[in-house]
């Protein structure tokens, strides 16, 4: 990649990527358009209400990993930047095996906690029993899934996006075809409903594990693995950690003040909840694009500071982050102008007086600050994958832990109740009232002070200095 020109570059990862997000984002997608049109109507709304709670969890299990795909993905791109493939091998061998070790204590941690998780969440009556049910149908693919964080991980910062997208094609028609067949019954296929939905993410997810570990046994992007590499070496573990833990910080604390912030959302009652959780949907194309380019940020600037060359790697982040704010921004305008159509395609266009009307005119209330708020995340995803390329992990982590613990809880608290007690500190204060509406405000302002915190670390030139 460091051969090529900035903006070749750049596309040649950030387009399988982005198709590789897109599919993800169908697999999620599948789920809740099943939920709302599938099931009937007394279980539509709890199960969207769950499935929102579901796509969380699932961002969990990757984050769980994302300390080993963090610190892979920088390790991995800075050795192929400087030509030490058997030094990438090694990475990505024990990366691997970290994430192995890691998933089997989070499959079994999250069976016996898997009941207080989902009461924590505050889900109501029927939307809290279906959520229980596809999280036990969930628990055990969690390997599958750590497979993919971490191979894909290794494979971004060797440059290759092209083989995720191929087996994330997969997954997504697998995902489509078992989830559908079983929700619905086709055939001699039984009709399991709400379970047949989650077997098929969780069995897609699966293969999807396999088939990239299979490939790295093959050899792909330089990188070909094999089992006596996988032997734990606590030295390169730690490098791993060294480098990845204050990224996977950072991922936890967004992750644990997202789960806050749902809670709170969630005890606003299920049509709320299930409200959140489909406009969460219609976003999800709009940060999984940011995610997409700041791939290719992280890749280039750590393959270009591997090749001692931090001008270029400053080049191809402001080549990522002009497409990406272009795309986002575009976006944005889809969203305010067609989002009345996209939210009756997920309920079924649901006649006025239903639960699911009510559930769709919460959705409609906020589009707009979804739509403001994508361009100044675009913002800060670029630059926070460019950073982490760099190896420049802890700023992104105090930057989210002020955005998400300064701004967009307190805020959140303030504007949804009239009268609520802040946590730790125990002050009564009168709120405003706003509800759903009040908290996507809240997280609005967050994005915004988090792109400006972003941007001054980014400019201050810092991260071209950092040893991975």
């Amino acid at each position: 990649m460091t051969s090529r020109g900035d903006l070749s570059a750049v596309m040649i990862i950030a387009t399988p990527a982005l198709a590789e997000q897109f599919l993800e984002f169908c697999v999620g997608t599948t789920d809740t358009w099943l939920a709302g049109n599938c099931l009937s109507a007394e279980n539509s709304v709890p199960a969207v209400a769950a499935v929102g709670l579901m796509a969380y969890t699932c961002w969990m299990i990757f984050v769980i990993c994302a300390s080993v795909g963090i610190g892979a993905t920088a390790v991995v791109a800075r050795q192929i930047g400087a030509g030490n493939w058997k030094d990438a091998e090694l990475a990505t061998e024990q990366a691997i095996s970290l994430g192995v070790i890691l998933s089997v204590i989070t499959t079994v941690v999250l069976w016996f906690l898997a009941d207080d998780y989902v009461a924590a969440m505050q889900l109501e009556d029927r939307a809290y029993e279906l959520a229980l049910q596809y999280l036990y149908i969930l628990i055990p693919s969690i390997p599958g899934f750590m497979l993919i964080a971490v191979t894909t991980a290794c494979l971004h910062g060797a440059g290759d996006t092209v083989t995720g997208l191929i087996v994330m094609t997969i997954v997504n028609v697998l995902n489509i075809a078992i989830s559908a067949a079983l929700a619905i019954g086709i055939g001699p296929i039984p009709t399991l409903g709400w379970s047949g939905i989650a077997i098929g993410t969780a069995v897609s997810h699966v293969i999807g594990g396999i088939l990239l570990l299979a490939i790295l046994f093959q050899g792909r992007a330089h990188l070909k693995v094999e089992w006596r590499g996988m032997w734990p070496d606590p030295v390169r573990m730690r490098r791993l950690l060294r480098v990845g833990l204050p990224g996977g910080i950072n991922d936890a604390i967004v992750l644990s003040a997202h789960l806050w912030y749902l809670g709170i959302i969630n005890s606003l009652g299920t049509t709320q909840a299930a409200a959140h959780g489909l406009a969460i949907r219609l976003e999800s194309p709009g940060f999984l694009s940011a995610w997409a380019f700041a791939v290719a940020a992280s890749s280039l600037t750590g393959q270009h500071l591997g090749a001692n060359n931090p001008a270029r790697a400053k080049r191809a982040t402001y080549v990522s982050l002009s497409i990406c704010f272009a795309m986002l921004s575009a976006y944005s305008l889809i969203i305010i102008f067609g989002g009345n159509w996209l939210t009756g395609v997920f309920l079924g266009f649901p006649e006025e007086g239903s639960r699911a009307f009510d559930t769709s005119e919460a959705v409609l209330r906020i589009l707009w600050i979804m739509a403001v708020c994508l361009p100044f995340y675009s913002v800060f995803s670029v630059l926070s994958g460019s950073l982490r390329g760099a190896g420049d992990t802890t700023w992104p982590l105090l930057i989210t832990f002020i955005g998400f613990i300064g701004v967009r809880m307190p805020f959140t608290y303030w504007m949804v109740w009239e009268h609520c007690e802040l946590p730790l500190v125990g002050i009564e204060v009168t709120g405003l009232g706003w509800g759903l509406t009040g908290a996507w405000i809240a997280m609005l302002l967050d994005n915004i002070v988090r792109m400006l915190l972003i941007c001054v670390r980014y400019w201050d030139g810092t991260w071209t200095r950092i040893e991975v």
